[in-house]
């Protein structure tokens, strides 16, 4: 299993070598979706690419250690894509919201891959 170490690893260079940008910051609405509110800062890490054609998305905690802690695998049925999202000093709260946010739809679903 030492591609498992060597995958955190790497992901870890990444985001250490990438700007985080919140641009939907804790307490705002969703642009598209006015119905949603952010309970965590979301945002993405600039110079990166995604399915989406945006910059690979992330969840920024609270926790102190401000460290990779885990990511979400997610599937859309609307948008026809996959994708995954960087959780970063993320509390077991905020773990819980976010599978939550990726699960309480019919039309996407996703799941949380922990750090070990």
């Amino acid at each position: 299993m030492e591609y498992n170490i060597e995958f955190w690893n790497v992901l870890d260079s990444l985001v250490q070598e990438s700007e985080v940008v919140i641009d939907r910051p804790k307490g705002t609405v969703h642009p598209k979706y006015p119905d949603f509110l952010y309970e965590i800062d979301y945002g993405y890490l600039r110079g990166t690419s995604s399915m989406d054609g945006s910059g690979i998305d992330i969840w920024k905690g609270t926790d102190k250690e401000q460290k990779i802690d885990a990511i979400m695998c997610t599937i859309d049925l609307i948008k026809k894509d996959s994708e995954i999202k960087i959780l970063i000093g993320c509390t077991e709260e905020e773990k819980e919201k976010i599978y939550h946010i990726h699960n309480d739809s019919a039309n996407m679903k996703g799941v949380l891959i922990r750090r070990f």
